[in-house]
C-alpha cells in the first residue's frame, strides 16, 4: 500500500476508535461540572494527574517500550508482552512500599491521603490498559485497538452516570468510573487478543529485557518532565490560589482537547508510519510533506477553537464555571505547539534515542517552573497558561534543532511564526474586548487569514483522508 495511503487509513481507523472516546470528554462535562463544585472538581483532577504521573515512575515506562518493540517486524511479541507484564506487577510491588509517604502529602486544602487507595487501584488498572493498548497497536491489531476505543467511550459513560448522577459519590465516583472503565478494558484486549497466549513463563531473553529496559527507562523523567509543564501548574494554582481556581482551571483546559482530538488521532498513526517509512531514501520529504499539512490542520483548528471558545464555554460547562473561559484562548496556543513537539517525538521514537527528548522536555520544564513562580501570583491563573505556552516553545525550538542530526525537515519556521502571531492577536482582542460585535469581526477576519495561509495544507488534507480514502473503497 502507497506510504500516504496507509497513513490516511490508520489515521481514519484510529479517529473512529478515538473521537467518540474524546467527543464524550466534552459531552460529559455539563454533567460532571453540574454534579461537583469547583473545589471538588479541582481535587479530582489532582487524583487523576498524580495517577497518570506516577504510572511511568512506577511502570518504568515500559507500555512505550511494547509498542516500539512489537512493532519490529523481526521481534518476539511474546517476550515482549511478558516482560511488560513482569515490569508491572513488579513495579506495583516497589510500588506498595510508598504508601504512607504518599498518604501524608497535603497541597493547602487538598489532602493525599484521603484518597490513597483510589489512586493505588488507578495506577494499577490504568497501567495494565495502557501496557495492553500499546502491545495491541504495535502488533498492527489497529481496527481491535478502535473497538476498545468504542467500547471504553461507552462504560465511562455509563459509569459516570451510575456513580455521579445515581450514587452521588461525587470525587470518588468521578474516579471510580475511569477505574471502572479502564478495567473494561483489560478485559476486552486479553480477550479478543488472546493476550494470555503471549506470557511466557520460561524461556524469555534477558537481552530482550534488557533493550526493553533501555529504552523505557530514559523515557520516565521525560515524562515527568511533560508533566511538570503540562500539570504542575494545577498544584501550583490550587498552592497560590486554592482548590476553587484549579477547578476553574481544570475546565478551561478541557476545550483546548478540541485541538489534541485533532492530533492525537493523527498521531498514534502517524507514529506506525514514522518507523515504517524512517529507512527509506525519501524518509526527508515524506516527515516535510506530512509535517506541513498536520501543521496547517493544527493552526486552523486552533484559530477556530478561540473564535468559538466563549460558546463553547457557556454549552460544556455549568453556569459557575463560565468564568474559565479567559483562560482558553492562551491554553490554546500552548495546546497549538505542544502537537508540534508530539511530531517530534516520532524521531526519537524511530531512532530508539530517548536522551535528548529527555533534554530537550527538561529546557520546557525549567522555564514552566521558573516563569509559574513568577507570573502566578502576580496574572493568576492566566500565568500558568503563558507559562506554559513558553515551556512549549522552547521545547519545540530545542527539539527542532537537535532533530537536525536525524533528519532534515523544513518546517518553514516564517510561517509557523506568522501563524503563532495570528493566534496570538486573537487572544488578545478577545481578551481586551471580551464580548462586541467589533472583537466578532476582528476574530473571523483573523481565522479567515489563518485559513488562507494554510490553503493548500488543508486542501491536500482532504486530499489525504477522504479522496484517497474514498478511492480505495471503491
Amino acid at each position: 500500500m502507497d506510504k500516504y495511503k496507509k497513513l490516511a487509513t490508520n489515521t481514519i481507523i484510529f479517529a473512529i476508535g478515538t473521537f467518540s472516546s474524546k467527543v464524550l470528554s466534552f459531552l460529559l462535562m455539563p454533567f460532571v461540572t453540574r454534579m461537583l463544585e469547583h473545589g471538588q472538581y479541582g481535587d479530582a483532577d489532582l487524583i487523576q494527574q498524580t495517577a497518570n504521573v506516577l504510572i511511568p515512575i512506577v511502570f518504568l515506562q515500559i507500555n512505550s517500550a511494547a509498542l516500539r518493540f512489537a512493532l519490529d517486524k523481526d521481534g518476539d511479541k511474546s517476550e515482549v508482552f511478558t516482560v511488560g507484564l513482569r515490569t508491572t506487577f513488579i513495579g506495583f510491588a516497589v510500588f506498595l512500599l510508598f504508601w504512607y509517604p504518599i498518604s501524608l502529602v497535603q497541597i493547602k486544602d487538598f489532602k493525599l491521603g484521603d484518597y490513597v487507595v483510589l489512586i493505588y487501584v488507578f495506577v494499577l488498572v490504568s497501567g495494565l490498559r495502557q501496557l495492553c493498548q500499546q502491545f495491541v497497536r504495535g502488533c498492527g491489531k489497529v481496527k481491535i485497538f478502535a473497538v476498545d476505543g468504542i467500547i471504553a467511550t461507552a462504560t465511562t459513560l455509563a459509569f459516570n452516570l451510575l456513580f455521579l448522577g445515581v450514587f452521588k459519590w461525587g470525587v470518588y465516583g468521578y474516579i471510580i468510573a475511569i477505574i471502572a472503565s479502564d478495567a473494561c478494558s483489560v478485559i476486552f484486549l486479553f480477550v479478543t487478543c488472546k493476550l494470555w497466549k503471549n506470557i511466557k513463563f520460561k524461556g524469555v531473553r534477558k537481552s530482550t529485557a534488557l533493550d526493553m529496559l533501555k529504552y523505557s527507562i530514559p523515557m520516565m523523567p521525560t515524562i515527568i518532565l511533560w508533566w511538570i509543564i503540562n500539570v504542575s501548574d494545577r498544584y501550583m494554582i490550587t498552592g497560590f490560589i486554592g482548590s476553587g481556581a484549579n477547578g476553574l482551571y481544570t475546565a478551561a483546559s478541557k476545550i483546548p482537547n478540541f485541538v489534541i482530538m485533532f492530533s492525537s488521532i493523527f498521531i498514534d498513526a502517524w507514529q506506525l508510519s514514522a518507523v515504517d517509512e524512517y529507512d527509506n531514501d525519501d524518509r526527508e520529504g515524506f516527515f516535510t510533506n506530512v509535517f506541513r499539512v498536520y501543521s496547517g490542520g493544527v493552526f486552523s483548528v486552533s484559530a477556530a477553537l478561540i473564535i468559538a471558545c466563549q460558546l463553547l464555554t457557556k454549552i460544556l460547562v455549568a453556569p459557575s464555571y463560565y468564568d474559565s473561559w479567559q483562560y482558553v484562548p492562551v491554553l490554546i496556543m500552548a495546546t497549538t505547539i505542544s502537537c508540534h513537539v508530539n511530531f517530534l517525538a516520532s524521531v526519537y521514537m524511530a531512532e530508539k534515542k530517548n536522551v535528548m527528548a529527555m533534554v530537550t522536555a527538561l529546557s520546557g520544564a525549567i522555564t514552566n517552573i521558573v516563569l509559574n513562580l513568577v507570573l502566578i501570583p502576580v496574572m493568576g491563573a492566566n500565568g500558568a497558561a503563558i507559562a506554559t505556552l513558553a515551556a512549549f516553545i522552547m521545547v519545540f525550538a530545542t527539539r527542532g534543532y537537535d532533530t537536525k542530526r536525524f533528519i532534515r525537515i523544513n518546517y518553514k519556521t516564517p510561517v509557523i511564526a506568522a501563524e503563532l502571531i495570528i493566534l496570538g492577536l486573537q487572544t488578545v482582542i478577545m481578551l481586551t474586548l471580551k464580548s462586541g460585535i467589533l472583537m466578532y469581526v476582528a476574530e473571523a477576519v483573523l481565522v479567515f487569514v489563518m485559513l488562507i495561509f494554510n490553503f493548500k495544507p488543508l486542501l491536500e488534507l482532504y486530499n489525504l483522508l477522504v479522496d484517497k480514502f474514498l478511492k480505495k473503497r471503491k
